[in-house]
């Protein structure tokens, strides 16, 4: 059987009506036969909040109030249903335990499973909305093949270890049902409940399809595919009907938000295509991530990524000397930090972080004890308020020209950092926060507009 996963965002799933029309999507497919959703829209925000340990009892219950609100919003339009709203309930009651532990002992383990309940109830909810279609569909506990890591708020996964258990406990019962599961959640050995990092209901569901040999991903969300920027940056910014996988990686990794960076590496390592496309509006289509494309411009589009972290090094060690970068990787690696782009000097790194890749938390990446470790054999200056603009295409480093256009627009802007040459998909600088909106409207207005 040709297997279609199809995963739908928060906005997708942020109501009854909303998921109403995901029902629909799915079911007009008789090639979709698992279904990965996101926590309703709002609902991961909240307990996010509930992890902080700033909140206090009348936060708590004001935040949890407003979860069970938006989920018995979407439990009474079924007309609550014994046994799902008996699971929601549990789900709940699960929440407000978990709150109050958090309260009194400080546990990434424990965050993480609240973090997750969110997902659970949604797909509980989900499963019902397509039961009362009239087809057979029930909710399937993630956890029981997604296996990950112990590293709470950031998990990696078990690659191997989720194609056999999901092809032993997940496949069989495509046959007879559609199979709603939940995205941004796993499980370590121990059964210890872990969470993807935000963003990672994307992941789970290119994981998912890996694992079960599945001829296409299909991502629903608020928007009708990739845009060759931001539209709210650039009005006249369009959508692309294909791009290949090489573009669409640098695009998820450099800002793109329809999609989730770890996305594509599970659909490239099986050919799986992915699409892209507006649950909303579904007859407006969407964008198609393959392989190989027909057409492969030049310039594909401008990505924006803000927050971000320049760390700079500075060390006489590096001076016609060996080893300090080798030992300031490591370093970056015992703390799980992944570095974007870098440049060297004879006696100075500069290292870029994206601050938006902290865990499901929303805690960050630079720890004290990382600075702490870093400072032993160099100096740290840590810069902020900055983001990163990647022109992304093809043939970039090869094509003459390329920086001539592209520097004409920067002229009146301080650029921190520039990088190009190492793909030949994308040219990237780092400039100042506040300016990177006029970066992205003039680039796209100077590659794409012909202005």
């Amino acid at each position: 059987m040709s297997l279609v996963v199809a995963k739908f965002g928060g906005t997708s799933v942020a109501d009854y009506n909303a998921m109403n029309r995901c029902a629909d999507i799915v079911l007009a497919n008789p090639h979709c036969r698992l279904v990965v959703v996101s926590a309703s829209s709002g609902v991961t925000n909240l307990l996010v909040e509930l992890t902080q340990e700033s909140i206090n009892d009348d936060g708590r219950l004001q935040r949890l109030k407003q979860i069970a609100q938006i989920q018995y919003a979407i439990l009474d339009k079924l007309g609550r249903p014994n046994d799902v709203a008996a699971a929601l309930d549990k789900l709940l009651s699960r929440m407000s335990v978990l709150s109050d532990a958090l309260a009194s002992q400080r546990s990434k383990a424990t965050m993480d499973e609240l973090l997750s309940l969110g997902e659970q109830c949604s797909s509980a909810l989900f499963s019902a909305v397509i039961r009362e279609k009239g087809v057979n569909s029930s909710a399937f506990d993630v956890r029981r093949v997604l296996r990950t890591d112990s590293h709470f708020g950031r998990a990696e996964p078990q690659v191997e270890q989720i194609a056999t258990l999901a092809r032993d406990y997940l496949q069989p019962l495509l046959a007879e049902q559609v199979i709603v599961t939940q995205g941004f959640i796993g499980a370590d050995e121990a059964g210890q409940t872990t969470t993807l990092g935000r963003g990672g209901s994307d992941y789970s569901a290119a994981l998912l399809a890996e694992a079960l040999r599945a001829s296409a991903v299909e991502i629903w969300t608020d928007v009708a595919g990739i845009y060759t920027t931001d539209p709210r940056l650039a009005p006249n910014a369009f959508p692309i009907a294909e791009i290949s996988f090489n573009e669409a990686a640098e695009m998820a990794t450099f800002g793109a938000k329809v999609l989730h960076p770890a996305t594509i590496l599970p659909a490239v390592r099986q050919q799986i295509q992915v699409f892209v496309g507006s649950s909303k509006e579904p007859e407006k289509g969407g964008t198609w991530i393959r392989h190989q494309v027909e057409d492969a411009p030049v310039f594909r589009a401008v990505a924006l990524r803000r927050d971000q972290t320049l760390l700079n090094l500075h060390s006489l060690q590096m001076l016609h000397a060996q080893g300090f970068l080798a030992e300031t990787f490591a370093t970056l690696v015992r703390h799980k930090i992944s570095v974007d782009l870098i440049t060297t000097s004879e006696v100075n790194v500069s290292l870029t972080l994206d601050k938006t890749g902290s865990d499901s938390s929303g805690q960050g990446l630079l720890s004290e004890a990382l600075l702490q470790e870093l400072s032993q054999h160099c100096r740290v200056r840590v810069e902020d308020g900055l983001a990163l603009v990647a022109i992304i295409g093809n043939r970039i480093a090869t094509t003459p020209g390329i920086c001539r256009r592209v520097f004409e627009v920067l002229e009146p802007h301080n650029v921190r950092m520039i990088c190009q040459g190492a793909s030949p998909h994308n040219l990237c600088v780092l400039v100042a926060e506040s300016e990177a909106a006029q970066v992205v409207k003039s680039l796209h207005q100077n590659l794409f507009e012909g202005a």
